[in-house]
C-alpha cells in the first residue's frame, strides 16, 4: 500500500484537540456538510480592525509569557482556532445542529464549554438564546469578548475568563451546555470530565447537553512503507544505533490520516459513551474486541477514531472521523505494534483495550493493549503499552 498523506503529527507535538462516516451513522444522519438552515444565517462580514497595539493581542501574540498549564497556554495561539475553524466538518456540523434545531435553543440560558474564539456562543445567540455564558480559560477568552462585542452581541452573550472547575456563573441553572471538547483518540486532554462537572452543577433536571453521544471505534491496518519512516528508522541512523529511541516511538500514538485502502479488517464499535448520563470514572474502562480480516495482508498497527452524535435534534446529526469519512483536523489515531502480523482472510485478531487518564497528568491518556492472533501463518500473543502526551 502508499504512503499515507499528511503530517506525522503526533498529540506530544500539536496543542490542538477538537465528521458520522456516510456509512458510519446511517441514512438518518445529517453530515456536517450539510448546508440547509432553519433560521435565515446569512453570512455577514465585519470590518477587521487593527488591532496590534491592543493590550490583547500583545498578550496572545508578543508576550513572552509562559503557563504552569500548558494545556491552556497553547490554546491562546490563532493558528489553534483557525484550524478548528476550518475544519469544515466540525464547524458546519455544529452550525447545523443549532440553526436546524432552534427549539433546543430559542429563549433558553445555554452555557459553552470551553468557548475559545465563541463561534459556537454566536451561532447560539443567532439561533434565538436567552443568553448564552462562554466560559474559556485561555487568553482567547479576551479575543472573544472583542468578537462578541464586534458582532453586537454583548447583550446577549457574556464570556466568563477561567476554569470551570473555578468559576462562578451569574445563574443558578442553565437550559442547555454545548461544548466541543473531543481531543485526540477522543479522550486525549479529558475536557470531557470538565462538561460533566458543568453538567452536574448548572445543567437543570432534562436538560440538554450537546452533544449528548460520543463512539470510540478499532481497526487495524497494513502500513509498512510508513512504520519503517516512523519507527525502523531508529534501527540505524547515519550507521548509528538509535533503536532505544524506536522503543519510545513505539509507545506513542500517531495522529494522522489513514488511506481506507490500508485498512485490513472490519471496524469494531469498542465503547459509547452518554455524555447526559455517564460519570467522570467512566473515561477509564477496559473493552473486549475482535477484529475479523476482510483480505490477505500484513497488520502493522492498530487505528482508532470516535464518531459524535447528537440524537436530540429534529433528526439524527453528527459526523465521524473515521478513515471512510470526509477528513478533520481529528484525523485518526495510529498505534503501531511490535510485530508484523501474517492474516488470512476470516482469521480473528482478539484481545482488550484498556484507557485511562495518566495518574499525573490527567490530560494524557495512557492506553494498553493485549491481543493475540493463531493463524496459519502467524500466532503471537502480547501486550503493549502507549502513552498519549
Amino acid at each position: 500500500m502508499g504512503r499515507r498523506k499528511g503530517g506525522n503529527k503526533s498529540p506530544a507535538s500539536i496543542s490542538e484537540k477538537s465528521g458520522y462516516s456516510n456509512g458510519d451513522i446511517g441514512a438518518d444522519a445529517t453530515v456536517g456538510g450539510v448546508d440547509s438552515e432553519e433560521v435565515d444565517v446569512a453570512e455577514e462580514r465585519t470590518e477587521s480592525s487593527n488591532l496590534v497595539d491592543s493590550p490583547e493581542v500583545e498578550a496572545l501574540v508578543g508576550s513572552d509569557k509562559t503557563s504552569a498549564d500548558y494545556y491552556f497556554d497553547s490554546y491562546s495561539h490563532f493558528g489553534i482556532h483557525e484550524e478548528m475553524l476550518k475544519d469544515v466538518v466540525r464547524t458546519k456540523t455544529y452550525q447545523n445542529v443549532i440553526y436546524q434545531n432552534t427549539f433546543i435553543f430559542k429563549n433558553k440560558v445555554v452555557l459553552d464549554v470551553g468557548a475559545g474564539t465563541g463561534i459556537l456562543s454566536l451561532f447560539c445567540a443567532k439561533a434565538g438564546a436567552k443568553h448564552v455564558y462562554a466560559v474559556e480559560c485561555s487568553l482567547m477568552a479576551d479575543m472573544a469578548k472583542e468578537i462578541v462585542q464586534a458582532n453586537g452581541f454583548s447583550n446577549v452573550i457574556t464570556v466568563l475568563k477561567g476554569k470551570i472547575e473555578e468559576i462562578d456563573l451569574p445563574v443558578t441553572h442553565v437550559d442547555v451546555i454545548i461544548s466541543e471538547w473531543m481531543g485526540y483518540f477522543l479522550l486525549f486532554e479529558n475536557m470531557l470530565n470538565t462538561v460533566l462537572y458543568a453538567r452536574d452543577k448548572w445543567l437543570i433536571h432534562n436538560g440538554i447537553v450537546l452533544p449528548d453521544k460520543t463512539s470510540l471505534y478499532l481497526t487495524a491496518i497494513e502500513d509498512a512503507e510508513y512504520k519503517e519512516d516512523k519507527i525502523e528508522f531508529w534501527n540505524k541512523v547515519y550507521g548509528f544505533d538509535m533503536s532505544c529511541i524506536k522503543k519510545q516511538a513505539m509507545m506513542e500514538p500517531l495522529v494522522d490520516t489513514v488511506d481506507q485502502n490500508q485498512i485490513v479488517t472490519n471496524c469494531l464499535l469498542l465503547k459509547t459513551m452518554d455524555i447526559s448520563r455517564m460519570v467522570a470514572g467512566d473515561v477509564s474502562f477496559t473493552v473486549p474486541f475482535k477484529l475479523v480480516a476482510e483480505r490477505n495482508d500484513y497488520i502493522h498497527a492498530f487505528v482508532a477514531y470516535f464518531d459524535v452524535a447528537f440524537t436530540k435534534c429534529h433528526k439524527l446529526m453528527g459526523f465521524s472521523t473515521g478513515p471512510r469519512s470526509k477528513t478533520t483536523h481529528w484525523k485518526q489515531t495510529v498505534l503501531y505494534l511490535e510485530d508484523v502480523l501474517t492474516i488470512c482472510e476470516g482469521e480473528a485478531l482478539v484481545g482488550s483495550m484498556s484507557v485511562e487518564p495518566n495518574k499525573k497528568n490527567p490530560r494524557d491518556i495512557d492506553i494498553m493493549l493485549k491481543y493475540s492472533l493463531n493463524g496459519r501463518r502467524c500466532q503471537v500473543s502480547r501486550t503493549q503499552y502507549y502513552k498519549m502526551r
